[in-house]
């Protein structure tokens, strides 16, 4: 039997964000433990489902894939000591020069992700590079019927104003190198989450990712 995120799960979730102190999460502890352990045997089913089209993910430990739930309140005016989500690195982390895939678990604000996030300066530069040097390849990628039906648009936080330096400003893939991160979101409901298939489910929309972080793999192999 395949594992599924339990409802007891995203329930904890809700009654974390509501309670978001030390104090409860102590007295609940055992809750926590147990919403964990099913979010890693999720994983496990999901990276098993996944390497079948993306060998690398055979290597990755469920368990260490799984961000802390414990916040880092050391340099952040919000003191709130947990984060109210599962979140899990699927080869994909911040300041990654590899393009990889995320899980995010959060009542009502579920999403996976692809691609790179935030990656450092030099290997942005090199990236705007391959984007403005193989312009056709990335937009057939982007513009593949499904991708586009999943994801109509890259992720544009933090977007520049202007084309960056080292670019011409008539560059045709002008939009695309004002981007500071290469990433693809789709969000889910929780019935898609809670779905006793999520795992397959989730895994055809992981599988349209795997052309683009080839792409954005290319100029580091």
């Amino acid at each position: 039997m395949p594992s599924v995120i339990s409802p007891k799960t995203l329930d904890f979730l809700k009654k974390l964000e509501q309670n978001n102190n030390r104090e409860w999460f102590t007295e609940n502890k055992n809750l926590y433990t147990e919403s964990q352990q099913n979010v890693i045997a999720f994983l496990e089913d999901l990276l098993k489902e996944m390497s079948e089209f993306d060998e690398e993910l055979a290597k990755i430990d469920a368990k260490k894939s799984l961000f802390r739930i414990y916040r880092d309140t050391r340099f952040s005016k919000d003191k709130i000591p947990y984060k109210t989500n599962f979140g899990a690195s699927l080869g994909m982390g911040k300041g990654s020069q590899k393009g990889g895939y995320y899980l995010h678990l959060e009542p009502g604000k579920s999403f996976i992700a692809g691609g790179i996030y935030m990656p450092e300066p030099a290997v942005l530069k090199e990236l705007r590079k391959e984007i403005s040097l193989y312009g056709n390849e990335f937009l057939t990628i982007l513009n593949n019927k499904e991708f586009k039906k999943h994801f109509p648009e890259m992720d544009q936080d933090d977007k520049l104003k202007k084309i960056p330096q080292g670019f011409e400003k008539e560059d045709p893939m002008a939009e695309f190198l004002k981007l500071k991160n290469f990433i693809v979101v789709y969000y889910l409901k929780d019935e898609e989450i809670l779905n006793k298939d999520a795992a397959k489910n989730l895994t055809k929309i992981f599988r349209l990712m795997k052309p683009l972080n080839d792409f954005l793999n290319a100029p580091f192999l």
